[in-house]
């Protein structure tokens, strides 16, 4: 491993320590104490960000179920390097938000189709103009209604009481340093002592902790912020349905780099086993091997939320060995070979597990000796595949495939038409795949 890639890793792996953790919690809420403050909870949203509408819904149950002091912010979204494929985000968070509003009874765009981009600016300008009275949240709560519900009528109203005397911008900018600050650059994100949410997916994360700082109001969970687990609660079917036999095979989109693609594996097989379907497995260059930048603010926020999301599923994370360059390669060539011997999913489980909780180099013959040797694969066929070229042409494919599909980014899941991506859209799978095999009498016997 060379010395920037050694570098990385070792940072990386000091923000998993269990010990540090404990104690950066510890040193946030003395400081808190010190100060004289109280529990502050900051969000950040967008008039124009589907997320940041779903999750203001659920705001005024969080101000009323725990002892905290809310801060709404007008925010947007920082660009350039942190949204590679702006127009591609866009035009997949409107339809993963449609889905998302659908499981949890929110109304999205059930007045009419998106309002008119000047009443995007103009509901900016009126929530802007409110900043410091005591009518700025419910306003912006307001003006997020109004636009993703497509109530073009009413976003003409509210628009047109703009008042923010050429504010707006000021207050955007002065939000999106604020957030930069604290160490974030995405809409729909609250942020609590030094940890950051994003939102109504990991609002759990955040309510937990306000739990442990003893701030609930009361003893008995708030039921709309408690709907919001139960509407993501799938169960799996004891045996495949029959139903289920003719369904289309499901893709997995996956990245040696990704430590997102190794969380959501495990899952992935067991959604597809238990309703016996076929998953192809199409793995893709990372991000920045494929001209895409991922700045370190956003690696950062990305490798915490994974160790989250690791801990809740179960699954071994948080002694990395970035295998970034000459690694990933060397995996997606050897998982080639892997495929041939009908081995490509345990591959691909014995090669996250040695990258992101085992700090084993995947660039070394070392480390990958060891992966092969795990997964049953002839070392001389493991070199010899290391030294060909002929997996790059698949790999190639696969990711025109899934830019084709409407995704960019790993890991990414489609069933014929249906596409989701992240492996915190597993449950959206499972009850994507339960409407498939409905037939009027059941699908769990």
């Amino acid at each position: 491993m060379n010395l920037e890639r050694k570098i990385r890793s070792l940072l990386l792996n000091l923000l998993f320590n269990p010990n540090i953790i404990r104690a950066q919690r510890w040193l946030t809420e003395k400081r808190r104490q010190m100060r004289g403050e109280g529990h502050v909870v900051s969000v950040f949203l967008q008039i124009d960000d589907p997320y940041s509408y779903i999750l203001s819904h659920y705001l005024p149950s969080l101000a009323a179920s725990y002892d905290i002091e809310l801060r709404i912010h007008l925010s947007q979204a920082r660009g350039d390097e942190y949204q590679p494929a702006a127009e591609m985000l866009a035009e997949y968070a409107i339809a993963d938000c449609a889905r998302l509003a659908a499981e949890l009874g929110i109304p999205f765009l059930d007045k009419g189709s998106l309002p008119p981009t000047e009443y995007r600016v103009g509901l900016t300008n009126t929530v802007a103009s409110l900043l410091g009275t005591d009518a700025f949240d419910e306003e912006f709560r307001q003006a997020l209604a109004v636009f993703w519900r497509g109530d073009s009528s009413a976003a003409a109203i509210m628009s047109s009481a703009a008042d923010s005397n050429g504010n707006a911008k000021k207050v955007v900018a002065d939000s999106q340093k604020l957030q930069e600050k604290l160490g974030h650059y995405c809409a729909a994100m609250l942020h609590y002592a030094g940890e950051w949410f994003w939102g109504v997916d990991r609002l759990h994360y955040l309510l937990d902790r306000l739990e442990a700082a003893g701030t609930m109001r009361s003893e008995a969970p708030d039921p709309l912020l408690a709907s919001i687990d139960q509407a993501m609660k799938v169960s799996l079917p004891v045996r495949p349905p029959a139903a289920a036999r003719d369904l289309p095979p499901l893709e997995y989109y996956h990245s040696f780099r990704s430590p997102y693609s190794y969380v959501g594996l495990q899952r992935t097989f067991e959604i597809a086993d238990a309703f016996g379907i076929e998953v192809k497995l199409r793995p893709v260059l990372p991000m920045v091997m494929r001209g895409m930048q991922v700045p370190p603010l956003k690696i950062l926020y990305i490798i915490k939320d994974t160790h989250r999301e690791a801990s809740r599923r179960n699954v071994p994370f948080g002694n990395v060995a970035d295998p970034v360059g000459a690694g990933a390669e060397r995996c997606l060539a050897v998982f080639q070979y892997a495929e041939s011997e009908r081995r490509a999913r345990e591959f691909l489980l014995n090669a996250g597990a040695a990258i992101w909780a085992e700090a084993i180099d995947v660039a070394t013959d070392d480390g990958m000796r060891k992966i092969a040797g795990r997964t049953g694969l002839f070392w001389p066929e493991v070199e010899a595949a290391m030294r060909a070229d002929d997996w790059r042409e698949p790999v190639e494919a696969n990711r025109e495939s899934m830019m084709a599909s409407g995704s960019w980014g790993v890991p990414t899941l489609r069933m014929g038409d249906f596409m989701v991506w992240g492996q915190d859209r597993d449950w959206m799978l499972v009850r994507h795949i339960e409407e498939l095999c409905d037939t009027g009498d059941g699908i769990l016997v």
